[in-house]
């Protein structure tokens, strides 16, 4: 008797354990990327490791739990750190980049929680062939935008047609003046029609001091022709206390030759709207080698021709460029390796 109840409590317990590993979901996942850099801002040469070169080094926790009529509660939680020497990228930081709760269905998907902005999550994509990162895209180079949002509120839209809207909300908190209300919105729409992609978005964010509005609006479009895809993009940032108005027109291509070897080149402007003549323009390069769906060599260099007092950096896809001299050519090439996990 005693071995039969044994026998129907285990059979008990293998079905929930099967049941629960059906409905849920977590996933461990993340990035490693390091590289061999030298960059140049006009004041002597620096050769120097970094981590994040092309793709941003990670760890994370992405989960799913299907509560039932195709509605799933998710989470992600990530955290970005240097793979030269295990520093977290933010000191006292458990989840820097990452950590929203939110649910999906029918109706879409909410989330809260401090989350990438829909301008980038949703447009980062459609900016160039590497996705607005490393020293050779002009985006990572010549754009002045925060990426996240803390205390953010997301709602997505179910794509109809190949249409999907987001919009987005940040709370104010206490690092804030006035500590209370919205600090932050913004709104994005991307359609997707076959080879055909078009993506535009508008944000507006006050600085933590409660003194100045940003405002930033992107339009994007790209098409791909056989093994090739090409971008078209225009972008605006102004600051309403006149610091900042800047207008970048982008152009860039990739082609892929074979399922290993794939190639992009890219070219930005920036217009300095303040009449102060503080332009620039980017071109870049990079070339990946992949070695399986998940690892890859790459190279990948820029160039910055910073005019007048201009002095925009080569920027990795998580750190910073070297100082460069106002008015000088920034320049530099890193070959990195990256592997997902």
């Amino acid at each position: 008797m005693k071995a039969t109840l044994l026998a129907i409590a285990s059979v008990v317990s293998a079905c929930v354990c099967q049941s629960a590993q059906a409905q849920t979901s977590v996933t461990l996942y993340g990035v490693i990327d390091n590289g061999i850099e030298y960059q140049n801002g006009g004041s002597g040469g620096v050769v120097r490791a970094s981590s994040g070169g092309m793709f941003a080094t990670v760890y994370g926790l992405l989960g799913h739990e299907d509560i039932g009529g195709g509605v799933h509660v998710n989470f992600q939680l990530e955290q970005g750190f240097s793979a030269v020497n295990g520093a977290a990228q933010v000191a006292g930081y458990a989840f820097n980049r990452l950590a929203w709760v939110g649910m999906s269905g029918g109706f879409g998907e909410f989330r809260i929680g401090r989350q990438k902005k829909p301008q980038y999550l949703f447009i980062d994509g459609e900016l160039d062939p590497l996705a607005g990162k490393s020293i050779a895209s002009s985006f990572s180079d010549l754009s002045d935008v925060s990426v996240r949002s803390n205390n953010a509120i997301a709602y997505f839209t179910p794509a109809y047609r190949g249409l999907t809207v987001q919009f987005m909300v940040g709370m104010r908190d206490a690092t804030t003046r006035p500590s209370n209300g919205l600090q932050f919105y913004n709104a994005v729409f991307k359609y997707i029609n076959g080879p055909w992609h078009l993506a535009a978005g508008y944000e507006q964010q006050d600085n933590a001091a409660g003194t100045s509005t940003q405002k930033v609006f992107t339009v994007a479009t790209s098409l791909r022709l056989s093994a090739a895809r090409f971008y078209l993009v225009y972008h605006t940032e102004t600051q309403s206390d006149h610091s900042q108005n800047v207008a970048m027109y982008t152009a860039s291509a990739s082609y892929l030759f074979n399922p290993a070897n794939e190639i992009a080149v890219m070219y930005g402007y920036l217009h300095d709207r303040t009449g102060n003549g503080n332009n620039a323009q980017q071109i870049g390069l990079a070339y990946s080698y992949f070695l399986s769906k998940r690892s890859s060599i790459y190279v990948a260099a820029g160039l910055v021709d910073n005019r007048n007092q201009a002095d925009f950096t080569l920027n990795g896809a998580q750190y910073s460029g070297v100082p460069v001299t106002p008015g000088a050519t920034a320049r530099g090439i890193i070959i990195g390796m990256t592997q997902k996990f």
